[in-house]
């Protein structure tokens, strides 16, 4: 007996079905596949953020060097000794004075030093009076000594956890460069755009990589060296941290470097050093504030066109999504979808004119 033939036309075609099967087993092979690359998420998008920013070395190295896979390793070798093993550096200082920091804190507050610190200095001493007044300190002190005590092992364990990152974000790197041409015939077949359209999201992906790194980072970097060039100038404690702390916030719009340099100047005023206070403020005020409206627009230029506001969510929302990775991704994803929006809008007009057009034909 012969099988009943299905339709082919109507809302359940076989057609239709098959389609429609194939989408949601993408969807979740998709989906699956994202859950597995998510503890990954920090490597790749800073390989993809190193790879674009080093492109121009990767060019150079292979005008003169046309094997691909050695080109690609004298290209991360250059990269690394570059950029990342001076921010490999920097973290393992940094680590190292969070570490010492808060070991020391957790001794002051054992052996309540703290409070003879802050006796000694007459104007803190009354504003600790006050605060007692208000709360009760030393509901407080177990909940801080606590904290401390679980603070040195979470440095530890976050330290190894970034060596692992930065072994991957090299690997990464290195076949970024050497299987460039692949990847991207890869991902131009993938996507349902022209290769105009292709060319256009491909170009503001780069724009607002470029932006993030020369732009954002940079400045945030230099931000932070300034700050921490004041602290260590200055005397105080931990300058390195503490400048690490301001270049992370000077990637945020809205927050800023002054979260740091200003409760440190109202402290060193209310410690009698008021001309510390003096020179930290007016350091922070003028020339660290500066640096941000005078180098970030001649290391971005017009590559990126995006409101402060969508940039800001972008940033903390990416941050919070992704973890640090979301400095890159957050900005990119923005910018995506910007690219993709445009394509929509030109193809849709496009459609709208070839109607207006049909209809005054059929008139």
């Amino acid at each position: 007996m012969a099988e009943p033939r299905v339709a082919r036309t109507g809302v359940l075609s076989r057609p239709r079905v098959q389609a429609l099967v194939l989408l949601g087993a993408t969807a979740v092979a998709l989906y699956l596949c994202y859950l597995i690359v998510r503890p990954f998420l920090a490597a790749l998008s800073w390989g993809l953020a190193l790879a674009v920013v080093g492109y121009p070395i990767h060019k150079f190295i292979c005008r003169r060097l046309p094997h691909p896979t050695l080109s690609a390793a004298l290209t991360v070798f250059a990269i690394a000794a570059v950029i990342i093993a001076p921010l490999a550096f920097v973290a393992q200082r940094l680590v190292r004075e969070a570490t010492g920091a808060a070991v020391y804190a957790q001794e002051l507050i054992a052996n309540d030093g703290w409070r003879e610190v802050i006796e000694g200095q007459p104007r803190l001493a009354a504003l600790m009076g006050w605060l007692e007044s208000v709360v009760t300190v030393d509901d407080i002190v177990p909940h801080v000594t606590g904290y401390l005590e679980k603070l040195a092992p979470a440095l530890v364990v976050g330290s190894l956890t970034a060596v692992a990152q930065l072994l991957i974000t090299v690997l990464v790197l290195f076949y970024f460069f050497r299987d460039k041409r692949d990847l991207a015939g890869d991902l131009r077949s993938y996507l349902p755009l022209s290769s105009r359209e292709a060319d256009g999201v491909i170009t503001r992906v780069t724009d607002t990589i470029h932006a993030t790194i020369f732009g954002s980072l940079v400045v945030a970097v230099v931000q932070g060296f300034m700050g921490g060039l004041m602290f260590w100038f200055l005397g105080l404690p931990a300058p390195l941290l503490w400048g690490t702390v301001m270049a992370v916030l000077a990637t945020i719009p809205v927050a800023g470097t002054f979260i740091v340099w200003a409760p440190t100047a109202v402290y060193l005023a209310l410690s009698g050093a008021i001309g510390k206070a003096l020179i930290l403020a007016a350091w922070g005020g003028i020339a660290i504030a500066l640096i941000d409206n005078l180098l970030y627009p001649i290391l971005v230029g017009k590559r990126l066109h995006f409101h402060p506001l969508p940039v800001f969510f972008s940033i903390v929302g990416g941050l919070w999504l992704f973890g640090m990775a979301g400095l890159v991704l957050g900005p990119l994803t923005l910018s995506v979808t910007s690219a993709l929006l445009d394509v929509l809008r030109r193809r849709t007009a496009a459609r709208r004119a070839v109607d207006a057009r049909t209809t005054a034909q059929a008139a």
